[in-house]
């Protein structure tokens, strides 16, 4: 394949995971940009990487960058997204990718008007995990789909000024754990849910600390999610269907999964892929995007959950102040 140049837009714990990735194959990051300059230089210094720019802008100015990997706070990203796919750059970008469906729907009209791929870095649409176990559940040796049972629960100081509890930088459950559960939910589900409904506990600060979610679709596949920002729940979801329930463990990036037979109570151990290498799986697979292989990005299933979040907060009444 291609050699492609990536830019990282950010220097957090994601960009150092991505920077690692790259150097896991033999390569590594061509660029980085940040707010603060002196952040990305010592994240240059720290992976070898040889450019750095001097403003955050003019990562979208440099014709040699193919892709770029924004890894910001939530709320910058629709602003990166405008520069980004103005510019004509291809871009991975982390979890949630937008505040809300209005922004997400401007971006993937940018990505289309400017010709370019726009994908979400969502580790469950591309650990090999969860493709193994699309191919066992598409052979049918497992029956219909009845349901999903989701918990996503973090234990964080309670410390209103962190990010996970600010609204200012976009704090709460639903986008910072929530994405990954409705996604997992989304993966395995035969359509998007059309009825959901849910509850929320507030934190002092007016972001969602604690969320309920119930929701079905067309097929009456049904699915619950429990988030919680401060209270620690094990990770794992389970898929039942009439002939077995799937358990995925070390949810989302997951390597092994555990089938038991309804028939007479027989497991099977599934194993594919390697949890350390999750931004790895990410990048390979934007790369076969590039290559013309389309089926490997998600884009479609980054909408529907984009609407469901979006829809559960308004439900709530619950907004940021770039929405107000």
């Amino acid at each position: 394949m291609k050699r492609y140049n990536w830019a990282t837009l950010g220097c957090g714990v994601i960009a150092n995971q991505l920077a690692e990735a790259m150097i896991s194959r033999g390569d590594n990051l061509y660029s980085v940009a940040n707010r603060t300059h002196e952040k990305a230089l010592e994240f240059a210094a720290k992976y070898g990487i040889e450019k750095v720019y001097d403003k955050i802008d003019d990562v979208f100015e440099d014709e040699n960058v193919d892709i770029i990997y924004i890894s910001t706070p939530h709320n910058t990203h629709i602003e990166y997204l405008r520069k980004a796919l103005k510019a004509g750059k291809h871009v991975l970008c982390e979890k949630s990718i937008t505040l809300n469906s209005n922004e997400l729907d401007e971006a993937i009209a940018l990505a289309e008007e400017n010709h370019v791929i726009l994908a979400e870095a969502m580790t469950i649409f591309h650990m090999p995990i969860y493709k193994e176990l699309n191919k066992i559940i598409e052979s049918g040796k497992l029956g219909d789909l009845k349901l999903i049972q989701m918990n996503f629960g973090s234990y964080k100081e309670y410390d209103m000024t962190n990010r996970f509890f600010n609204r200012n930088l976009a704090g709460g459950a639903m986008l910072d754990i929530g994405v990954y559960a409705l996604s997992f939910v989304r993966w395995f589900m035969s359509s998007k849910p059309t009825e959901i409904l849910s509850q929320v506990k507030y934190a002092p600060t007016g972001v969602d600390e604690q969320a309920s979610i119930l929701l079905k679709n067309k097929e009456e596949e049904m699915a619950t999610v429990i988030l919680s920002l401060h209270a620690k729940q094990p990770k794992r979801g389970t898929i039942a269907f009439d002939k077995g329930y799937v358990e995925i463990f070390e949810y989302p990036r997951g390597e092994e999964a555990v089938i038991t037979y309804t028939e007479d109570g027989s497991k099977e151990v599934i194993k594919s892929g390697n949890t350390s290498n999750a931004l790895l799986y990410e990048v390979e697979d934007m790369e076969k995007a590039l290559n013309g292989n389309s089926e490997v990005m998600h884009l479609n299933y980054t909408k529907d959950v984009m609407d469901m979040m979006t829809e559960i907060r308004n439900e709530w009444g619950m907004k940021y102040p770039e929405e107000i």
